[in-house]
């Protein structure tokens, strides 16, 4: 899907404010409400965006997050997509470097972690080694990166 300037900016104000409505965009873009309500959903429909509530993990009874590191053997998309299946699992990313694959995960604590290292992924067929990094504290997470 091509995007034109309508689109991008249609984007960006949605990364600013999920909530919007469909009316406060059409002013701002200059189109109509309902060529706005179309525009929005072809681009969910095709898979441009999404919109979704953005949570502190913390706040909402996830107390342990963390990026895991995989180093695999066989097709990476295989085990990408298995990891992908894992609930906890929130972020697969096939990589160049150190890992071929990084996954962020969202746990209840580290009891939860380990039973998911532990049984679930480190037990997935292709996964040579694991390194987990726990996160400490959450600083900073934003999506309002824009279109450029």
């Amino acid at each position: 899907m091509t995007l034109d300037g309508t689109s991008k900016r249609l984007i960006e104000l949605l990364q600013e404010d999920g909530r919007a409505s469909y009316a406060a965009l059409a002013k701002v873009v200059g189109l109509s409400e309902a060529a706005v309500r179309q525009r929005v959903q072809r681009l969910i429909d095709n898979g441009v965006m999404q919109i979704v509530a953005v949570t502190d993990p913390t706040r909402v009874g996830f107390m342990r997050q963390a990026m895991i590191g995989l180093k695999v053997t066989g097709t990476l998309s295989s085990v990408a997509e298995q990891c992908a299946a894992l609930p906890e699992v929130d972020y697969v990313v096939i990589a160049a470097g150190r890992y071929d694959l990084l996954l962020e995960v969202v746990c209840e604590n580290d009891e939860h972690l380990l039973e998911l290292m532990s049984d679930r992924i480190r037990t997935l067929e292709g996964v040579v080694s694991a390194e987990v990094n726990v996160y400490l504290r959450l600083e900073k997470q934003t999506y309002s990166w824009g279109t450029r």
